[in-house]
């Protein structure tokens, strides 16, 4: 069985609820879509948990592209900047930097954003022109991330459209930690976990980062 897990964004107590699940589950393998420690409490600390899955096949999200492409056309983003790099070593930043920013696993294609870029996502409604973030990709499905909200539903050029949601910092209304796994197909899972002490340790960071993260943790939405 493949667990797969987007957008921890460095959510701890999070991570560990899911993978005390998994294990009960029998995941016995890992897909791992991107934006994994930072900004966080605990990007360190997530980053060694998630190496010691095995066997893993992990992709590359805008938080670890950002780590030397800081977004410029993004203030908010660059207010806190120095957040994303997280004090991270700088081979630790290396090693994410360079992942791949795709993989196919069991004739499915994984991306971060879309198939166009890592910072596009489809939404859970059909919008007009989103064949354009296909990017030419056909006759599979996607899994994708990034806008942390759990559906599934057919896309354009009759592809499948599946995301997981996101670990750490859901943004569907519901709190507990978002994810999937796929045993020949796709089944959503959530998984309560200490939204208290989550919330706590992101606003303990201060500034606006800190703020906004402990909210988003709270209320499962902006």
């Amino acid at each position: 069985m493949l667990g797969v897990l987007y957008d921890i964004h460095g959510n701890l107590p999070a991570l560990e609820a899911v993978l005390t699940e998994a294990d009960e589950l029998g995941v016995d393998r890992w897909l791992l879509g991107g934006d994994y420690g930072t900004p966080s409490p605990w990007p360190l600390e997530t980053l060694s948990r998630l190496k010691e899955l095995e066997p893993a096949t992990w992709i590359r999200g805008n938080g670890e592209r950002w780590l030397r492409e800081p977004p410029a056309d993004r203030p908010e983003v660059m207010e806190s900047y120095e957040l994303f790099t997280g004090g991270l070593p700088e081979d630790v930043v290396g090693r994410l930097y360079n992942l791949p920013t795709r993989a196919e696993v069991d004739g499915v294609l994984y991306v971060h954003g879309s198939p166009l870029s890592d910072v596009e996502s489809f939404s859970p409604e059909p919008e007009e022109d989103e064949a354009r973030m296909l990017a030419g990709v056909r006759d599979r499905p996607i899994v994708f991330g990034h806008s942390h909200q759990q559906f599934r539903r057919p896309g354009p050029e009759g592809i499948e459209l599946v995301n997981p949601g996101s670990v750490g910092m859901p943004l569907d209304g519901d709190t507990r930690a978002a994810w999937a796994t796929f045993d020949g197909d796709f089944t959503f899972r959530r998984t309560a976990y200490d939204t208290k002490k989550a919330a706590d340790a992101y606003r303990a960071m201060g500034g606006d980062f800190g703020t906004m993260a402990a909210g988003r943790i709270e209320r499962g939405s902006d």
